[in-house]
Protein backbone atom coordinates (compact mmCIF):
# COMPACT_ATOMS: atom_id res chain seq x y z
CA UNK A 1 0.00 0.00 0.00
CA UNK A 2 1.23 3.45 -0.83
CA UNK A 3 1.18 5.96 2.02
CA UNK A 4 -1.16 8.92 1.50
CA UNK A 5 0.63 12.18 2.17
CA UNK A 6 -0.26 15.82 1.88
CA UNK A 7 1.88 18.69 0.85
CA UNK A 8 1.57 21.07 3.75
CA UNK A 9 -1.27 21.66 6.29
CA UNK A 10 -4.92 21.38 5.18
CA UNK A 11 -6.73 24.58 4.23
CA UNK A 12 -10.49 25.43 4.09
CA UNK A 13 -10.25 26.96 0.65
CA UNK A 14 -8.27 24.05 -0.82
CA UNK A 15 -9.71 20.85 -2.28
CA UNK A 16 -8.63 17.38 -1.11
CA UNK A 17 -4.99 16.39 -1.86
CA UNK A 18 -3.79 13.65 -4.17
CA UNK A 19 -1.54 10.73 -3.12
CA UNK A 20 2.13 11.03 -3.92
CA UNK A 21 4.07 8.32 -5.72
CA UNK A 22 6.63 7.69 -8.41
CA UNK A 23 6.23 9.75 -11.55
CA UNK A 24 5.69 8.08 -14.87
CA UNK A 25 8.54 7.98 -17.34
CA UNK A 26 11.32 7.34 -14.80
CA UNK A 27 10.69 10.53 -12.87
CA UNK A 28 11.58 12.72 -15.83
CA UNK A 29 8.01 13.62 -16.86
CA UNK A 30 7.03 17.18 -17.61
CA UNK A 31 4.46 17.42 -14.79
CA UNK A 32 1.38 16.44 -16.74
CA UNK A 33 -2.02 17.20 -15.15
CA UNK A 34 -2.61 13.55 -14.31
CA UNK A 35 0.47 13.52 -12.13
CA UNK A 36 0.75 16.93 -10.51
CA UNK A 37 -2.14 19.36 -11.08
CA UNK A 38 -0.78 22.84 -11.27
CA UNK A 39 2.71 21.75 -10.24
CA UNK A 40 1.93 22.03 -6.52
CA UNK A 41 3.50 18.78 -5.51
CA UNK A 42 0.29 16.72 -5.34
CA UNK A 43 -2.32 19.31 -4.12
CA UNK A 44 -5.23 20.21 -6.42
CA UNK A 45 -5.51 23.82 -7.37
CA UNK A 46 -8.98 25.40 -7.23
CA UNK A 47 -10.44 26.21 -10.62
CA UNK A 48 -10.68 29.89 -11.42
CA UNK A 49 -14.14 31.30 -12.29
CA UNK A 50 -14.29 34.11 -14.78
CA UNK A 51 -16.93 36.86 -14.70
CA UNK A 52 -19.07 35.06 -17.27
CA UNK A 53 -18.89 31.84 -15.26
CA UNK A 54 -19.94 33.66 -12.09
CA UNK A 55 -22.92 35.34 -13.79
CA UNK A 56 -23.97 32.08 -15.43
CA UNK A 57 -23.71 30.23 -12.13
CA UNK A 58 -25.74 32.89 -10.30
CA UNK A 59 -28.37 32.95 -13.03
CA UNK A 60 -28.81 29.19 -12.82
CA UNK A 61 -29.96 29.52 -9.22
CA UNK A 62 -32.54 32.13 -10.23
CA UNK A 63 -33.98 30.10 -13.10
CA UNK A 64 -34.79 27.15 -10.86
CA UNK A 65 -37.33 29.16 -8.76
CA UNK A 66 -39.03 31.63 -11.15
CA UNK A 67 -42.16 32.39 -9.11
CA UNK A 68 -40.29 33.11 -5.89
CA UNK A 69 -37.74 35.19 -7.75
CA UNK A 70 -40.53 37.16 -9.45
CA UNK A 71 -42.22 37.98 -6.15
CA UNK A 72 -38.95 39.01 -4.52
CA UNK A 73 -37.97 41.16 -7.51
CA UNK A 74 -41.45 42.70 -7.44
CA UNK A 75 -40.85 44.00 -3.92
CA UNK A 76 -37.66 45.72 -5.07
CA UNK A 77 -39.37 47.00 -8.23
CA UNK A 78 -42.22 48.61 -6.28
CA UNK A 79 -39.80 50.52 -4.08
CA UNK A 80 -37.70 51.72 -7.02
CA UNK A 81 -40.79 52.59 -9.06
CA UNK A 82 -42.19 54.65 -6.18
CA UNK A 83 -38.97 56.63 -5.82
CA UNK A 84 -38.54 57.25 -9.54
CA UNK A 85 -42.20 58.16 -9.99
CA UNK A 86 -42.02 60.68 -7.14
CA UNK A 87 -38.86 62.28 -8.53
CA UNK A 88 -40.17 62.15 -12.09
CA UNK A 89 -43.57 63.68 -11.30
CA UNK A 90 -41.92 66.38 -9.21
CA UNK A 91 -39.42 67.11 -11.99
CA UNK A 92 -42.21 67.21 -14.56
CA UNK A 93 -44.15 69.64 -12.36
CA UNK A 94 -41.12 71.90 -12.05
CA UNK A 95 -40.58 71.75 -15.80
CA UNK A 96 -44.22 72.76 -16.32
CA UNK A 97 -43.83 75.71 -13.91
CA UNK A 98 -40.67 76.80 -15.73
CA UNK A 99 -42.41 76.46 -19.07
CA UNK A 100 -45.36 78.52 -17.90
CA UNK A 101 -43.09 81.19 -16.43
CA UNK A 102 -41.13 81.36 -19.68
CA UNK A 103 -44.40 81.84 -21.56
CA UNK A 104 -45.96 84.29 -19.09
CA UNK A 105 -42.80 86.11 -18.07
CA UNK A 106 -41.37 86.86 -14.65
CA UNK A 107 -41.39 90.63 -15.09
CA UNK A 108 -44.90 91.20 -13.70
CA UNK A 109 -45.31 93.19 -10.48
CA UNK A 110 -48.53 93.55 -8.50
CA UNK A 111 -49.32 96.79 -6.65
CA UNK A 112 -52.05 96.74 -4.00
CA UNK A 113 -53.03 98.99 -1.09
CA UNK A 114 -52.07 97.88 2.40
CA UNK A 115 -53.61 98.82 5.73
CA UNK A 116 -53.77 102.38 6.98
CA UNK A 117 -52.71 103.46 10.47
CA UNK A 118 -56.26 103.10 11.83
CA UNK A 119 -56.52 99.51 10.59
CA UNK A 120 -58.77 100.17 7.61
CA UNK A 121 -57.73 99.28 4.09
CA UNK A 122 -55.99 102.08 2.28
CA UNK A 123 -56.98 103.21 -1.21
CA UNK A 124 -54.68 103.94 -4.10
CA UNK A 125 -55.21 107.39 -5.66
CA UNK A 126 -57.05 107.75 -8.94
CA UNK A 127 -53.82 108.88 -10.61
CA UNK A 128 -51.82 105.79 -9.58
CA UNK A 129 -51.97 104.11 -13.00
CA UNK A 130 -50.98 107.27 -14.88
CA UNK A 131 -48.07 107.95 -12.52
CA UNK A 132 -46.75 104.39 -12.71
CA UNK A 133 -46.91 104.52 -16.50
CA UNK A 134 -44.34 107.35 -16.42
CA UNK A 135 -41.60 105.15 -14.98
CA UNK A 136 -39.20 104.63 -17.95
CA UNK A 137 -38.58 100.84 -17.65
CA UNK A 138 -42.33 100.14 -17.33
CA UNK A 139 -43.76 98.48 -20.43
CA UNK A 140 -47.42 97.82 -19.55
CA UNK A 141 -49.78 98.98 -16.81
CA UNK A 142 -53.33 97.81 -16.14
CA UNK A 143 -55.63 98.02 -13.13
CA UNK A 144 -58.72 96.51 -11.59
CA UNK A 145 -61.02 98.12 -9.07
CA UNK A 146 -63.25 96.41 -6.50
CA UNK A 147 -66.98 97.20 -6.57
CA UNK A 148 -69.81 96.46 -4.16
CA UNK A 149 -71.90 94.74 -6.84
CA UNK A 150 -72.72 91.01 -6.99
CA UNK A 151 -73.41 88.74 -9.92
CA UNK A 152 -76.08 86.02 -10.15
CA UNK A 153 -77.23 83.56 -12.79
CA UNK A 154 -80.61 85.31 -12.93
CA UNK A 155 -82.76 87.65 -10.84
CA UNK A 156 -84.45 84.73 -9.00
CA UNK A 157 -81.30 83.69 -7.11
CA UNK A 158 -81.49 84.56 -3.42
CA UNK A 159 -79.47 87.63 -2.39
CA UNK A 160 -76.24 86.64 -0.72
CA UNK A 161 -75.71 83.42 -2.68
CA UNK A 162 -72.87 84.98 -4.63
CA UNK A 163 -70.64 81.93 -4.89
CA UNK A 164 -67.75 84.08 -3.56
CA UNK A 165 -67.50 85.86 -6.90
CA UNK A 166 -66.14 89.40 -7.16
CA UNK A 167 -67.19 92.06 -9.59
CA UNK A 168 -64.18 94.08 -10.73
CA UNK A 169 -63.88 97.13 -12.88
CA UNK A 170 -61.06 96.85 -15.38
CA UNK A 171 -59.53 98.58 -18.35
CA UNK A 172 -59.05 96.94 -21.72
CA UNK A 173 -55.26 96.69 -21.25
CA UNK A 174 -55.58 94.13 -18.43
CA UNK A 175 -55.51 90.89 -20.43
CA UNK A 176 -52.17 91.41 -22.24
CA UNK A 177 -50.61 92.76 -19.05
CA UNK A 178 -51.35 89.62 -17.00
CA UNK A 179 -50.77 87.19 -19.88
CA UNK A 180 -54.41 86.03 -20.00
CA UNK A 181 -56.30 84.47 -22.90
CA UNK A 182 -59.94 84.36 -23.93
CA UNK A 183 -61.45 80.87 -24.11
CA UNK A 184 -64.77 81.89 -25.66
CA UNK A 185 -66.06 85.14 -27.10
CA UNK A 186 -63.83 88.20 -26.92
CA UNK A 187 -62.26 90.66 -24.54
CA UNK A 188 -63.55 94.10 -23.70
CA UNK A 189 -62.80 96.81 -26.25
CA UNK A 190 -63.36 100.55 -26.54
CA UNK A 191 -67.06 99.99 -27.28
CA UNK A 192 -68.09 97.21 -24.90
CA UNK A 193 -66.22 98.68 -21.91
CA UNK A 194 -68.76 101.53 -21.84
CA UNK A 195 -71.90 99.37 -21.85
CA UNK A 196 -73.37 96.60 -19.61
CA UNK A 197 -71.05 93.89 -20.84
CA UNK A 198 -69.13 91.42 -18.69
CA UNK A 199 -66.27 88.94 -19.10
CA UNK A 200 -66.15 85.98 -16.68
CA UNK A 201 -63.09 84.28 -15.26
CA UNK A 202 -62.84 80.52 -15.72
CA UNK A 203 -63.96 79.69 -12.16
CA UNK A 204 -66.75 82.27 -12.21
CA UNK A 205 -68.14 80.84 -15.44
CA UNK A 206 -68.18 77.36 -13.91
CA UNK A 207 -69.98 78.47 -10.75
CA UNK A 208 -72.60 80.37 -12.71
CA UNK A 209 -72.77 77.66 -15.39
CA UNK A 210 -72.60 80.33 -18.05
CA UNK A 211 -70.27 79.87 -21.02
CA UNK A 212 -72.05 81.10 -24.14
CA UNK A 213 -71.41 84.70 -25.24
CA UNK A 214 -74.66 86.63 -25.50
CA UNK A 215 -76.17 85.06 -22.37
CA UNK A 216 -77.55 87.56 -19.89
CA UNK A 217 -76.58 87.57 -16.21
CA UNK A 218 -78.00 89.55 -13.30
CA UNK A 219 -75.30 91.96 -12.12
CA UNK A 220 -75.79 94.98 -9.88
CA UNK A 221 -79.61 94.85 -10.09
CA UNK A 222 -79.62 94.94 -13.88
CA UNK A 223 -78.94 92.66 -16.83
CA UNK A 224 -75.45 92.46 -18.28
CA UNK A 225 -74.54 90.63 -21.47
CA UNK A 226 -71.75 88.06 -21.42
CA UNK A 227 -69.14 88.82 -24.10
CA UNK A 228 -66.36 86.41 -23.17
CA UNK A 229 -64.97 83.71 -20.87
CA UNK A 230 -61.29 83.58 -19.89
CA UNK A 231 -58.86 80.73 -19.53
CA UNK A 232 -57.24 80.38 -16.08
CA UNK A 233 -54.71 83.16 -15.43
CA UNK A 234 -51.72 81.65 -13.55
CA UNK A 235 -50.10 84.97 -12.64
CA UNK A 236 -53.37 86.56 -11.48
CA UNK A 237 -55.53 83.74 -10.06
CA UNK A 238 -57.82 86.29 -8.38
CA UNK A 239 -59.25 87.02 -11.84
CA UNK A 240 -60.45 83.42 -12.24
CA UNK A 241 -63.26 83.96 -9.73
CA UNK A 242 -64.22 87.45 -10.88
CA UNK A 243 -66.67 89.11 -13.22
CA UNK A 244 -64.88 91.83 -15.18
CA UNK A 245 -66.71 94.96 -16.26
CA UNK A 246 -65.32 97.90 -18.24
CA UNK A 247 -64.04 100.81 -16.16
CA UNK A 248 -66.46 103.39 -17.66
CA UNK A 249 -69.41 100.96 -17.40
CA UNK A 250 -68.63 100.25 -13.74
CA UNK A 251 -68.71 103.96 -12.93
CA UNK A 252 -71.93 104.40 -14.86
CA UNK A 253 -73.95 101.37 -13.75
CA UNK A 254 -72.31 100.08 -10.55
CA UNK A 255 -71.48 103.31 -8.69
CA UNK A 256 -67.76 102.53 -8.81
CA UNK A 257 -65.62 105.19 -7.07
CA UNK A 258 -62.71 104.93 -9.53
CA UNK A 259 -59.99 103.91 -7.04
CA UNK A 260 -57.83 101.06 -8.37
CA UNK A 261 -57.57 98.14 -5.97
CA UNK A 262 -54.83 96.28 -7.88
CA UNK A 263 -52.35 97.54 -10.45
CA UNK A 264 -50.41 95.11 -12.67
CA UNK A 265 -47.08 96.39 -13.95
CA UNK A 266 -44.85 94.88 -16.64
CA UNK A 267 -41.27 96.14 -16.60
CA UNK A 268 -38.01 95.30 -18.32
CA UNK A 269 -36.50 92.10 -16.93
CA UNK A 270 -33.19 93.77 -16.14
CA UNK A 271 -34.89 96.63 -14.26
CA UNK A 272 -37.33 94.69 -12.06
CA UNK A 273 -35.53 95.46 -8.80
CA UNK A 274 -35.23 99.16 -9.59
CA UNK A 275 -38.88 99.48 -10.61
CA UNK A 276 -39.99 97.60 -7.52
CA UNK A 277 -38.03 99.99 -5.33
CA UNK A 278 -39.72 103.14 -6.69
CA UNK A 279 -43.24 101.79 -7.12
CA UNK A 280 -44.57 102.61 -3.61
CA UNK A 281 -43.56 106.26 -3.76
CA UNK A 282 -44.79 106.55 -7.35
CA UNK A 283 -48.18 104.90 -6.80
CA UNK A 284 -48.94 106.70 -3.53
CA UNK A 285 -46.50 109.60 -2.94
CA UNK A 286 -48.22 110.75 0.24
CA UNK A 287 -48.20 107.36 1.98
CA UNK A 288 -45.74 104.96 0.29
CA UNK A 289 -45.69 102.77 3.39
CA UNK A 290 -49.31 101.78 2.71
CA UNK A 291 -48.49 100.22 -0.66
CA UNK A 292 -47.76 96.50 -1.04
CA UNK A 293 -45.62 95.24 -3.92
CA UNK A 294 -45.51 91.57 -4.86
CA UNK A 295 -44.21 89.49 -7.72
CA UNK A 296 -46.72 86.82 -8.85
CA UNK A 297 -43.98 84.57 -10.24
CA UNK A 298 -42.57 84.34 -6.69
CA UNK A 299 -45.82 82.71 -5.61
CA UNK A 300 -45.36 80.01 -8.24
CA UNK A 301 -41.79 79.48 -7.06
CA UNK A 302 -43.00 79.22 -3.45
CA UNK A 303 -45.55 76.61 -4.48
CA UNK A 304 -42.78 74.69 -6.19
CA UNK A 305 -40.76 74.77 -2.94
CA UNK A 306 -43.77 73.41 -1.05
CA UNK A 307 -44.10 70.59 -3.55
CA UNK A 308 -40.38 69.85 -3.10
CA UNK A 309 -40.94 69.34 0.63
CA UNK A 310 -43.75 66.90 -0.16
CA UNK A 311 -41.44 65.18 -2.62
CA UNK A 312 -38.93 64.56 0.19
CA UNK A 313 -41.63 62.90 2.28
CA UNK A 314 -42.73 60.68 -0.58
CA UNK A 315 -39.12 59.75 -1.32
CA UNK A 316 -38.81 58.59 2.28
CA UNK A 317 -41.85 56.37 1.83
CA UNK A 318 -40.33 54.99 -1.37
CA UNK A 319 -37.12 54.27 0.52
CA UNK A 320 -39.07 52.32 3.14
CA UNK A 321 -40.70 50.29 0.37
CA UNK A 322 -37.26 49.62 -1.11
CA UNK A 323 -35.95 48.51 2.28
CA UNK A 324 -38.89 46.10 2.66
CA UNK A 325 -38.04 44.73 -0.78
CA UNK A 326 -34.45 44.21 0.36
CA UNK A 327 -35.68 42.24 3.37
CA UNK A 328 -37.65 40.07 0.94
CA UNK A 329 -34.51 39.44 -1.10
CA UNK A 330 -32.59 38.45 2.04
CA UNK A 331 -35.37 36.09 3.07
CA UNK A 332 -35.40 34.50 -0.38
CA UNK A 333 -31.65 33.94 -0.29
CA UNK A 334 -31.74 32.39 3.21
CA UNK A 335 -34.43 29.94 2.10
CA UNK A 336 -32.42 29.22 -1.04
CA UNK A 337 -29.39 28.25 1.07
CA UNK A 338 -31.49 25.92 3.20
CA UNK A 339 -33.05 24.26 0.17
CA UNK A 340 -29.78 23.85 -1.72
CA UNK A 341 -27.63 22.31 0.96
CA UNK A 342 -27.06 19.15 -1.12
CA UNK A 343 -25.91 21.27 -4.07
CA UNK A 344 -23.57 23.24 -1.83
CA UNK A 345 -22.15 20.05 -0.30
CA UNK A 346 -21.62 18.51 -3.72
CA UNK A 347 -19.83 21.56 -5.05
CA UNK A 348 -17.63 21.68 -1.98
CA UNK A 349 -16.81 17.98 -2.33
CA UNK A 350 -15.88 18.52 -5.97
CA UNK A 351 -13.40 21.23 -5.03
CA UNK A 352 -15.30 24.53 -4.81
CA UNK A 353 -13.80 26.88 -2.26
CA UNK A 354 -15.65 28.88 0.34
CA UNK A 355 -14.94 32.05 -1.59
CA UNK A 356 -16.55 30.61 -4.72
CA UNK A 357 -19.66 29.60 -2.76
CA UNK A 358 -19.89 33.10 -1.28
CA UNK A 359 -19.44 34.66 -4.71
CA UNK A 360 -22.17 32.45 -6.17
CA UNK A 361 -24.83 33.44 -3.66
CA UNK A 362 -23.86 37.13 -3.58
CA UNK A 363 -24.09 37.13 -7.39
CA UNK A 364 -27.56 35.57 -7.20
CA UNK A 365 -28.65 38.28 -4.77
CA UNK A 366 -27.20 41.04 -6.96
CA UNK A 367 -28.86 39.64 -10.08
CA UNK A 368 -32.18 39.39 -8.26
CA UNK A 369 -31.92 42.98 -7.05
CA UNK A 370 -30.79 44.17 -10.50
CA UNK A 371 -33.85 42.59 -12.12
CA UNK A 372 -36.07 44.35 -9.59
CA UNK A 373 -34.21 47.63 -10.06
CA UNK A 374 -34.50 47.58 -13.85
CA UNK A 375 -38.17 46.62 -13.66
CA UNK A 376 -38.83 49.37 -11.12
CA UNK A 377 -37.06 51.93 -13.31
CA UNK A 378 -39.22 51.04 -16.29
CA UNK A 379 -42.38 51.02 -14.17
CA UNK A 380 -41.56 54.35 -12.48
CA UNK A 381 -40.79 55.98 -15.83
CA UNK A 382 -44.07 54.68 -17.26
CA UNK A 383 -46.04 56.03 -14.28
CA UNK A 384 -44.38 59.43 -14.67
CA UNK A 385 -45.11 59.54 -18.40
CA UNK A 386 -48.77 58.60 -17.95
CA UNK A 387 -49.31 61.18 -15.19
CA UNK A 388 -47.47 63.93 -17.08
CA UNK A 389 -49.42 63.27 -20.28
CA UNK A 390 -52.71 63.32 -18.36
CA UNK A 391 -51.83 66.80 -17.04
CA UNK A 392 -50.31 67.98 -20.34
CA UNK A 393 -46.90 68.34 -18.69
CA UNK A 394 -43.50 67.62 -20.19
CA UNK A 395 -42.22 64.21 -19.09
CA UNK A 396 -39.01 64.58 -17.09
CA UNK A 397 -37.22 61.65 -15.44
CA UNK A 398 -33.76 62.72 -14.22
CA UNK A 399 -30.97 60.35 -15.22
CA UNK A 400 -29.54 60.55 -11.72
CA UNK A 401 -32.82 59.20 -10.30
CA UNK A 402 -32.68 56.09 -12.47
CA UNK A 403 -28.99 55.58 -11.73
CA UNK A 404 -29.56 56.10 -7.99
CA UNK A 405 -32.48 53.66 -8.00
CA UNK A 406 -30.45 50.90 -9.63
CA UNK A 407 -27.43 51.71 -7.46
CA UNK A 408 -29.54 51.46 -4.29
CA UNK A 409 -30.89 48.09 -5.38
CA UNK A 410 -27.37 46.75 -5.93
CA UNK A 411 -26.28 47.96 -2.50
CA UNK A 412 -29.35 46.42 -0.89
CA UNK A 413 -28.79 43.22 -2.86
CA UNK A 414 -25.20 43.03 -1.67
CA UNK A 415 -26.21 43.55 1.97
CA UNK A 416 -29.19 41.20 1.75
CA UNK A 417 -27.17 38.43 0.13
CA UNK A 418 -24.05 38.69 2.28
CA UNK A 419 -25.29 36.75 5.32
CA UNK A 420 -26.84 33.88 3.30
CA UNK A 421 -23.66 33.68 1.22
CA UNK A 422 -21.43 33.47 4.30
CA UNK A 423 -23.75 30.89 5.83
CA UNK A 424 -23.62 28.79 2.68
CA UNK A 425 -19.83 28.97 2.48
CA UNK A 426 -19.45 27.71 6.06
CA UNK A 427 -21.25 24.46 5.33
CA UNK A 428 -18.77 21.58 5.19
CA UNK A 429 -19.30 18.96 2.44
CA UNK A 430 -20.17 16.22 4.95
CA UNK A 431 -22.61 18.43 6.84
CA UNK A 432 -24.36 19.62 3.70
CA UNK A 433 -24.61 16.15 2.13
CA UNK A 434 -25.76 14.50 5.35
CA UNK A 435 -28.63 17.01 5.59
CA UNK A 436 -29.95 15.93 2.21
Amino acid sequence: MTDVTTNGPSMDDAPPTLPSGPRRGGGRGRGRASDDVGGTGGRLRAARLGPQDIVRLGGTGLRTRPLRIFLSALGIAIGVAAMIAVVGISGSGRAEVDRRLDALGTNLLRVAPGDSLDGTEAKLPHEAVAMIRRIPPVQQVAATGATDAHIYRNEHIAIGRTGSLEVLATDRHLLPAVGGHVRRGRWLDSATEQYPAVVLGSTAAGRLDVYTPGTRVWLGDRWFSLVGVLDPVPLAPELDSAALVGWPAARTYLRFDGHPSTVYVRAEDSQIAEVRAVLPATAYPEKPGQVQISRPSDALAAREATESALTGLLLGLGGVALLVGGVGVGNTMVISVLERRPEIGLRRALGATRGQIRTQFVTESLLLSLIGGLGGTVLGTAITAVYALSRDWPTVVPVWASAAGIGCTLVIGMIAGLYPAVRASRLSPTEALSGS
